[in-house]
């Protein structure tokens, strides 16, 4: 378990011999120095552990979070656990209402239609510079993950699959080689991959899914770039694509 951030920060006895004029201001600056890498540390854990919580599902849509109650059950400070919504609240995985909680992110049916089209003109781009620069790395990186999706497939390993789901797609961008591209794609990955495993109970979206991914990947190799970004714009679309099977009602913002 995460240590409470209360440790003892005093600085250290000077060694003998060694005279504590000369020692303290390097002390003082190595203890200011270690107090903020442990901060910033244990923001960055609190963050991930949160994070990780929203996208997988153990955190449900328009929940209201409770920083002290988070704080105890992690075992630090208030501090973290703070930051940590500030950092969710830029990626748009929480938000916060004046006077006061802050809540995970709730999609309306138009917020579902207007991530699902910056999605669809993200990757397909993505996927047209990735056929046109790095097709053959493309194509073998892409087998992996499908290869293992449909081993947890058929083994009902759904969390396995959804993992695997998002790998496979950000590959995409991984090989598109445009960093501004991705960094655009980063500010909705998270959300979606949320989304993406709130779809599990969808066995038919599961093998829809799949299925997808084998044919996708048949035509990136084989050089067939249309056919592939038009099969992608399906794979992603509103009605036909990642979240066909969604229940809008889920993503509904919660009153109060």
């Amino acid at each position: 378990m995460m240590a409470s951030g209360d440790e003892d920060l005093r600085a250290p006895t000077p060694p003998r011999g060694e005279g504590k004029s000369a020692m303290a201001p390097l002390t003082a600056k190595r203890v200011w120095m270690e107090r903020i890498e442990r901060s910033k540390s244990l923001t960055e854990l609190v963050t991930c552990i949160l994070r990780r919580s929203i996208v997988e599902g153990e955190l449900e849509l328009g929940e209201a979070l409770s920083e002290s109650k988070i704080a105890g059950r992690l075992e630090v400070s208030r501090t973290p656990v703070r930051e940590a919504f500030a950092r969710l609240e830029i990626e748009g995985l929480v938000y916060s209402e004046p006077q006061k909680s802050t809540r995970v992110f709730t999609l309306g049916p138009k917020d579902l239609d207007d991530i699902c089209d910056v999605r669809c003109c993200l990757e397909k781009k993505a996927l047209a510079l990735a056929m046109a620069r790095r097709r053959q790395a493309l194509s073998r990186v892409l087998n992996g993950p499908v290869r293992e999706m449909g081993v947890a497939n058929r083994d009902g390993e759904r969390r396995a699959y959804l993992r695997l789901d998002t790998q496979f797609h950000q590959q995409i961008f991984d090989h598109a080689d445009n960093v501004f591209l991705n960094d655009a794609y980063q500010t909705v990955a998270s959300k979606i991959a949320a989304l993406r495993n709130r779809l599990g109970a969808h066995p038919d979206h599961l093998r829809k899914g799949y299925d997808e991914h084998v044919r996708l990947v048949d035509l990136i190799t084989t050089g067939r770039d249309d056919a592939a970004l038009d099969l992608l714009d399906a794979h992603i679309a509103r009605q036909e694509g990642s979240f066909w099977g969604l229940d809008d009602g889920l993503a509904g913002r919660p009153a109060g």
